[in-house]
């Protein structure tokens, strides 16, 4: 391999651009947000919290409810990124399963999982295919054979007088032998050139 030539991408960079054209054909961020929020809303009600010699136990009698919602919502995640025809139904589902999480789960995972949540459903609601791009017309290259500019093509001069246009009917005169084209036809014979006389006529 030259130097001039190109190094080859590397893995990484190669499966860079793999990912970021599968993220640009569904609604990723809005996928990622709604499973984000499942999370807190699932977790919280079962933990605890250990402070010092004490232990917070921070689980409700909606335990089962809230374990529920997360669920849900990391489901509709996942269904955002793998089946993005049911992005409506899916955004929509997500934004009223954080909106039942704020009294059933602790404030909604204490407001983290039902803003993560509310986020992620509006995004996969107002998120919407993109064009596919327009085929670009080739542009002709302007320089012809050896780097010169091709040559425009002809173009005949507009003539001066509008009546060069115009088609001039020539008048056909009639055929008249050699030797009478050249002598003036006179028929009354006062003509002094007339009949070879050569300024004479005869008297009578």
């Amino acid at each position: 391999m030259s130097a001039e030539t190109p190094a080859a991408p590397g893995q990484f960079a190669r499966r860079k651009l793999q990912f970021r054209a599968w993220r640009g054909t569904r609604p990723f961020w809005g996928g990622l947000f709604v499973m984000l929020g499942g999370l807190p809303i699932a977790y919280f009600p079962y933990a605890h919290l250990q402070v010092g010699h004490l232990t917070l136990a921070m689980a409700t009698t909606a335990g089962a409810g809230s374990l529920i919602i997360g669920v849900l919502l990391v489901v509709l995640g996942l269904s955002l990124w793998y089946q993005k025809h049911v992005r409506t139904f899916a955004g929509t589902a997500a934004i009223l399963l954080a909106l039942v999480s704020i009294p059933v789960s602790n404030l909604g995972g204490f407001l983290i999982g039902f803003l993560l949540a509310m986020v992620g459903g509006a995004l996969a609601v107002s998120w919407a295919p993109g064009a596919p791009p327009e085929p670009q017309a080739v542009q002709e290259d302007p320089r012809g054979e050896g780097d010169a500019p091709a040559a425009a093509p002809f173009e005949a001069a507009p003539h001066e007088s509008a009546s060069y246009y115009e088609a001039t009917p020539q008048e056909s005169e009639p055929n008249v032998p050699a030797d009478e084209a050249s002598e003036p036809n006179d028929l009354s014979g006062t003509s002094p050139v007339s009949n070879g006389a050569n300024g004479r006529h005869s008297a009578g």
